[in-house]
């Protein structure tokens, strides 16, 4: 009997602990529940306008011959034309990239009156000196001007780049933080409560584009940042 009261009691003592111990379990779900209700998600931006630091400035043009000798000697001097005009403007020649051409058998289109052969061709120019770029784009009518035909190249478009992202990235995140930590701030102070401290952080994609068509050689860098802030009362 007396072996039967004691199981008696050591059970009703486990089962105590255990309603004891889901009690406390249920209390920390609680709180637990509470704190995540205390949390504002907001979203910060940063933005900027940088100057381009690359630009890439195709010098596309078009030879024409009877016969594929004379074609290549055209082809030859008119590329020497445009070689020494940029290398007249400072820039070096590892700065500047003939690509082969593309030439052109124009016998059986019905051109009779046209020479036989077109030969296309590019001259790359490749600087950091954006600014002696676009001076010397301005002053190619020179080559035109020298017998050179230079055409729009819709292929390949001058473009200027921005590689300096990994510079401005720390002080642009900074920013975007803060800017998140604003807008929390004016919620917290509509809700009568205070912002604490970060509980998560989302870092957007950063994009880099042209600030409008007539400048891209100016850039306007932008980042979303998605921050989560604790609430205090």
């Amino acid at each position: 009997m007396t072996n039967g009261r004691s199981a008696a009691a050591i059970m009703g003592l486990l089962v105590a602990v255990g309603l004891a111990l889901a009690g406390w379990f249920v209390a920390q779900a609680a709180t637990t529940l509470r704190g995540a209700d205390r949390v504002v998600e907001v979203k910060g931006l940063a933005e900027r306008e940088v100057p381009a630091d690359l630009a890439l400035w195709s010098l596309a043009y078009t030879t024409t011959a009877d016969d594929l000798e004379t074609l290549q000697q055209r082809l030859r001097a008119d590329g020497d034309a445009i070689t020494g005009f940029l290398r007249g403007r400072g820039f070096t020649a590892g700065q500047i990239t003939r690509a082969p051409p593309n030439i052109n058998d124009r016998q059986g289109y019905g051109q009779q009156d046209a020479e036989r052969y077109q030969a296309q061709a590019v001259v790359l120019l490749r600087s950091e000196d954006v600014d002696a770029v676009r001076e010397a784009q301005q002053d190619s009518q020179e080559l035109v001007a020298a017998g050179v035909s230079l055409n729009r190249n819709y292929e390949y478009p001058t473009e200027y780049l921005f590689t300096s992202l990994n510079a401005i990235k720390p002080e642009m995140i900074a920013e975007a933080t803060r800017s998140a930590r604003d807008a929390a701030e004016q919620f917290a102070e509509d809700s009568g409560a205070e912002v604490g401290g970060i509980r998560r952080a989302r870092q957007g994609y950063f994009s880099i584009e042209d600030r409008d068509r007539l400048s891209p050689h100016i850039k306007r860098v932008r980042v979303v940042t998605t921050v989560e802030f604790f609430l205090k009362d």
